[in-house]
């Protein structure tokens, strides 16, 4: 079986998120169900992986992170309000036995992800 991890990455010093809030909501015809919450480590993970095992099933999801939260608490000078603020990045699980690693790389004026394994 796969699993679903994420961690974050903080640009603007080049250093991992740590403390940032992270939702992970499956979504589906009815709307979006909040499936885990969890907040990032001094690595900029989750401790452990968002899904696995029976939890692991292929459909449409979406991961919130507390990115203007993390930044304001890193003492950033942000607008209100903050161009950046909840980042959702929204992925599809094809296959329940392959790993999904999504993760965010941030700043107060950017973000981007990618697919890794």
């Amino acid at each position: 079986m796969g699993k679903l991890s994420t961690h974050v990455l903080d640009i603007t010093v080049g250093k991992p998120g740590a403390g940032v809030k992270v939702a992970l909501y499956a979504v589906t015809a009815q709307g979006r169900e909040l499936i885990k919450t969890d907040v990032t480590n001094a690595d900029g993970r989750c401790a452990v992986p968002l899904l696995e095992g029976d939890t692991m099933k292929p459909g449409k999801y979406e991961l919130v992170f507390g990115a203007g939260a993390y930044f304001a608490a890193q003492g950033v000078d942000l607008p209100e309000p903050r161009f950046i603020d909840e980042v959702t990045l929204a992925f599809g699980i094809a296959s329940a036995d392959q790993n999904y690693h999504v993760p965010l790389v941030v700043s107060p004026w950017a973000y981007s992800t990618y697919r890794g394994s």
